[in-house]
């Protein structure tokens, strides 16, 4: 397809000049030339406005009026096609000021000839289309997310897209000309120092860099690195480009944790599970003696084992929560009052010199929860405040409603679109190293002194929380202080009154099948019933059992069975027992209370379960309130 021919405007005030210039485009070889021709600066400026042609030629003097000037006044006017301007003889200090206000080119009369001119008139098309071309790539790369610029080997920024302005803060004019450590500050000097070195070996290098920009705010890019051999005057040069992925890697660090502490709980709970086995007989057996023995010296050292096996139970309690939940007894709660009375308890407790606060909005919306536990959850937060601040300081403690939108709960795994109450407890002590951030919240990991703590308060702050679906938020600042942030589903009821538990009645002589693998558990149990005026016959699986219930059905009035047996389960043992007789009673034991276990269990009919290990007295409490059924 033939090429339409240049369009071309000769601005010039000699006749003989145009005729010379016709003359000379009529020899052009590459391109052809359409020539028209203006001889004042007036008729120009209205030929130029009507943008008809594709260069312009511009003599220099144009009667009294200057050809510079006419330049200067299109350029700024808007004009695209490229301007060529002659001058009489040659001028260096002319010529500058024709570049600088415009021109594509300059050309001296006295050496001009046919093929100059057309050589002339060809590049100053061919660079004018190159730079409209390298404009509207600019345009695209304005256009894309991510931050793109390209800097020369010693760092200067040489090109400077819109995301780039968004990402670090810098407009385009303010960065060209800096150096990118002017810019932000890189957290690894050591990994861009690599990074360069690759660069120079495989013209290409890629990875992940911690950056600081100029807000203060701490970012991790996806960064890609290409290197150019031209671009601009440079020789080499280096194109970046540069995805933010903040947000997804903070996504895919709260992932990994979870999965972390997922498997840390399996382990623990297999473990909690075994102790709370151990632990049982233990604290039966010392209550059991304890109303038995009249020798003085046995009865002063009995309190002590009994107390030492509930620290111990208490210990896999907090083990329990951790891992999976413990399922505690919910009411519907107004926390101000316990914010209160732990704010009571830390006054007294605390040292003189750390100054105690609350903060807490009106109209706070109730919570689900058992009482206990998160009066739990707030003391071990206060604790690990109060031994930040040796020296003293300031633990605040507030509670507003807080309302978490879909913006909110995408950034974060554990949250869900609704209503929560937060309660914030901040401190000014000594803050949390980035290091151990990430393993505050696994069990037994502790920075405290040995016998200083058992690194569980954390584990079991964050186990109770879970459980009743809520989530924590942690920000620290090394020698500032820490903030932990806990977010309860809120509930629209108003709070229930927590009500007083009357003492179970001895028995009256009924019979209990009690049903447990573990020996020694049989054994006290038994003990401890038959002391309190019941009867015992024991079973050490789920096998046994059921031949034991199908012969004194008539006299059996209640099944006390483990969850967790060899040869048959507790929950296979309970159905047959059922189908057997759909009304017999049967309380639920388990050294593993986790809420989907006392879920099964209640779901399949039966009348309370009791968690490992357990006193005499919950126990008989338990049996007195299920034979009322």
């Amino acid at each position: 397809m033939e090429k339409s021919p240049i369009r071309v405007l000769l601005i010039d005030d000699n006749e003989n000049d145009y005729v010379l210039t016709h003359d000379w485009l009529s020899e052009c070889q590459i391109i052809t030339c359409e020539l028209e021709w203006v001889d004042n600066y007036q008729a120009a400026q209205a030929a130029i406005a009507q943008a008809q042609h594709d260069i312009y030629i511009v003599d220099y003097r144009l009667g009294l009026d200057s050809g510079l000037e006419l330049i200067r006044e299109a350029v700024n006017d808007g004009c695209k096609a490229p301007v060529i301007l002659l001058t009489g003889q040659g001028d260096r200090e002319i010529d500058l000021q024709a570049i600088q206000a415009g021109a594509a080119d300059y050309l001296e009369k006295g050496l001009l000839n046919a093929p100059l001119l057309e050589r002339a008139i060809r590049y100053a098309i061919e660079r004018k289309d190159t730079e409209k071309q390298i404009k509207q790539q600019a345009a695209l790369l304005d256009i894309a997310k991510d931050a793109i610029f390209v800097q020369n080997l010693a760092g200067q920024i040489l090109f400077w897209n819109q995301a780039a302005e968004l990402l670090y803060g810098w407009e385009k004019a303010a960065a060209i000309g800096k150096k990118t450590h002017e810019l932000w500050q890189e957290t690894n000097l050591q990994l861009l120092n690599t990074a360069l070195e690759d660069l120079k070996k495989n013209h290409y290098w890629e990875g992940e860099l911690n950056q600081k920009t100029k807000t203060g705010k701490n970012i991790i890019v996806e960064s890609r690195w290409t290197l150019v051999n031209e671009f601009g005057e440079q020789t080499e040069s280096i194109l970046v480009v540069n995805t933010e992925i903040t947000e997804k890697k903070q996504l895919e660090a709260q992932f990994l944790r979870a999965q972390r502490l997922e498997s840390i709980g399996t382990l623990a709970s297999g473990i909690a599970h075994d102790l709370n086995n151990v632990l049982a007989p233990i604290l039966m057996t010392a209550q059991l003696l304890e109303s038995q023995i009249q020798d003085e010296r046995s009865l002063r050292l009995l309190p002590i084992l009994i107390s030492n096996a509930k620290r111990g139970a208490n210990l896999v309690k907090q083990v329990l929560s951790f891992t999976r939940g413990l399922e505690g007894d919910r009411t519907l709660l107004q926390l101000r009052h316990l914010i209160l009375e732990v704010q009571q308890i830390i006054k007294e407790t605390f040292p003189k010199s750390i100054e105690v606060a609350t903060k807490i909005l009106p109209n706070l919306w109730t919570v689900s929860a058992d009482a206990t536990q998160i009066h739990q959850v707030l003391m071990n937060l206060c604790v690990n405040a109060r031994d930040a601040m040796p020296n003293g300081g300031i633990l605040q403690i507030a509670a507003e409603n807080f309302f978490i939108d879909e913006n909110y709960a995408r950034m974060n795994l554990d949250a869900k679109v609704g209503s929560y109450v937060m309660v914030t407890v901040t401190d000014t002590g000594s803050g949390i190293s980035p290091e151990i951030l990430d393993r505050i919240f696994e069990p037994f990991f502790t920075t405290k002194e040995i016998n200083q703590g058992t690194g569980l308060g954390l584990s079991t702050v964050l186990g109770i929380i879970k459980s009743h679906g809520g989530f924590i938020n942690v920000t620290t600042e090394i020698a500032k202080g820490s903030q932990f942030k806990i977010y309860l589903p809120a509930q629209e009821a108003k709070e229930t009154l927590e009500e007083i538990e009357a003492e179970s009645p001895l028995g009256n002589g009924e019979l209990i099948l009690v049903v447990d693998d573990e020996d020694a558990i049989r054994n006290i149990t038994k003990t401890s019933l038959e002391s309190h005026n019941y009867k015992a016959i024991t079973a050490s699986d789920g096998i046994e059992a059921i031949a034991l219930y199908a012969e004194y059905q008539s006299e059996i009035s209640l099944v006390l069975t483990d969850m967790v047996m060899p040869s048959m389960d507790g929950l296979t043992t309970i159905r047959t027992l059922q189908k057997i007789n759909p009304g017999v009673k049967i309380i639920a034991v388990s050294g593993l209370a986790t809420s989907d276990k006392v879920s099964a269990a209640h779901n399949i009919g039966i009348q309370a379960f009791l968690a490992k290990p357990y006193t005499a007295s919950q126990l008989l409490q338990t049996i007195s309130r299920v034979n009322q059924f």
